[in-house]
């Protein structure tokens, strides 16, 4: 393997050569994606040391896991950079069917594991994956290829969305036996937003809407845990010990950070105060030591690669590729909501939900997936800018790419 910069007027950026195939490498994402990884293992190894002292007498014990979780989330990476984007559509059913296969073993009593009340791990292989992490990646795989396939009926009859929702209520269903109600939140907007840019009708979309908040609501009230967490965000403060205690320690933290944060390792709400600290709410702890600064350098971060994943998506549509054109719009929509929604529940925005923030918070499962997801970017931006090189369409590519 061998690596050169190109600078002829068929191409930019890094070239690395895999025997005869070259590709062609986003430097700027790969930038960024490197530059969340470390900060995010820094924030971490300062939320975790206390806690891994206590648990199991040793400092680093976390940080340490969280270094062999990124190295196996580049290896996965690096693996699902070498698969062609047309071997995802072409398995794309089967992926789901085993996504929802995950789902399934994961409630068997011995196999999955529970954490908090929610059974919602596997351990494979020495790893606790989060099975639903890996079912987003595989519906959005699935859901680009139906829309490739069935385009006119997306777009022009209400049966063209209802028929994929339907299957992917079947793996709502089994995410909310887990219970993970944040999951599933974001499979059905990720979708939704996936057939908006496909070109669906607003009235279906007004339709689709209809049924999905009304069974929104329905789960909401139906269950005395989520509907506790409703109330709960809407006065935080009602009751601060109990069910309000999340919110107020992380509302609690933010305001110890001001402008420029207490300064890196030295929070006081990480210390058994704010649950979570290294994982759904490390966001919070970013916002105590590094201050306004360091949340808004996260939030930019993040918003420079949901930007630079929607013009890999249209890059792919310039260059014929509508399967890789919509698992790029959909990835980037799913970093995009995903990164939003635990922000804002760290920021006291929205009600508190088991999401993490993709590529920062501990965790080997989630890690692994998100490093793929980023690597199927990679793919798609490098096929596509090789349908360019030596053509007379590449000028008005390269002002996407």
């Amino acid at each position: 393997m061998r690596v050169r910069t190109q600078t002829d007027s068929s191409g930019r950026g890094l070239v690395v050569h895999w025997g005869q195939e070259p590709f062609y490498l986003d430097t700027l994402l790969l930038v960024l994606t490197l530059a969340i990884l470390l900060f995010g293992f820094v924030m971490v190894t300062s939320a975790s040391l206390h806690l891994g002292e206590k648990m199991a007498n040793d400092s680093f014990y976390f940080p340490k896991r969280q270094a062999f979780h990124i190295f196996a989330g580049l290896l996965t990476g690096g693996l699902m950079m070498r698969v062609p984007i047309y071997r995802l559509e072409q398995y794309a059913g089967k992926l789901f069917l085993a996504g929802l296969l995950l789902l399934v073993l994961v409630l068997i009593p011995g196999l999955g594991k529970s954490v908090n009340g929610s059974i919602r791990w596997l351990n494979l292989f020495g790893f606790r994956i989060q099975v639903s992490e890996v079912f987003k990646l595989m519906s959005f795989i699935y859901i680009s290829s139906y829309i490739t396939r069935y385009s006119d009926r997306v777009r022009h009859s209400i049966w063209g969305m209802i028929i994929p929702f339907g299957y992917l209520s079947v793996g709502a269903v089994l995410l909310l036996m887990e219970p993970d109600f944040g999951s599933t939140a974001v499979i059905m907007a990720t979708s939704l937003g996936m057939f908006f840019l496909a070109g669906a009708r607003m009235w279906q979309f007004i339709v689709l809407l209809g049924g999905l908040g009304g069974a929104a609501v329905i789960l909401v009230m139906s269950a005395s845990y989520r509907l506790k967490r409703v109330l709960s965000f809407m006065d935080p403060w009602a009751d601060p010990l109990n069910s309000g205690f999340q919110l107020t320690q992380a509302l609690i933290a933010f305001g110890r950070g001001e402008w420029m944060g207490v300064g890196l390792g030295s929070s006081v709400q990480k210390l058994f105060f704010l649950p979570e600290a290294h994982t759904d709410f490390l966001f919070s702890v970013i916002g105590e030591e590094l201050g306004l600064a360091g949340a808004a350098s996260v939030i930019i971060m993040f918003t420079l690669i949901v930007w630079r994943a929607f013009l890999i998506g249209r890059l792919a549509m310039m260059a014929d590729r509508p399967f890789a054109g919509y698992l790029a719009y959909g990835i980037a929509t799913w970093f995009g909501l995903q990164s939003f929604i635990n922000m804002g529940v760290n920021m006291g925005l929205l009600p508190t939900k088991g999401l993490t923030l993709p590529l920062m918070s501990y965790g080997g499962g989630s890690m692994m997936v998100m490093c793929a997801a980023l690597a199927i970017l990679f793919r798609i931006r490098s096929e596509s800018v090789e349908y360019f090189v030596g053509s007379a369409r590449a000028r008005a590519a390269w002002r996407v790419s």
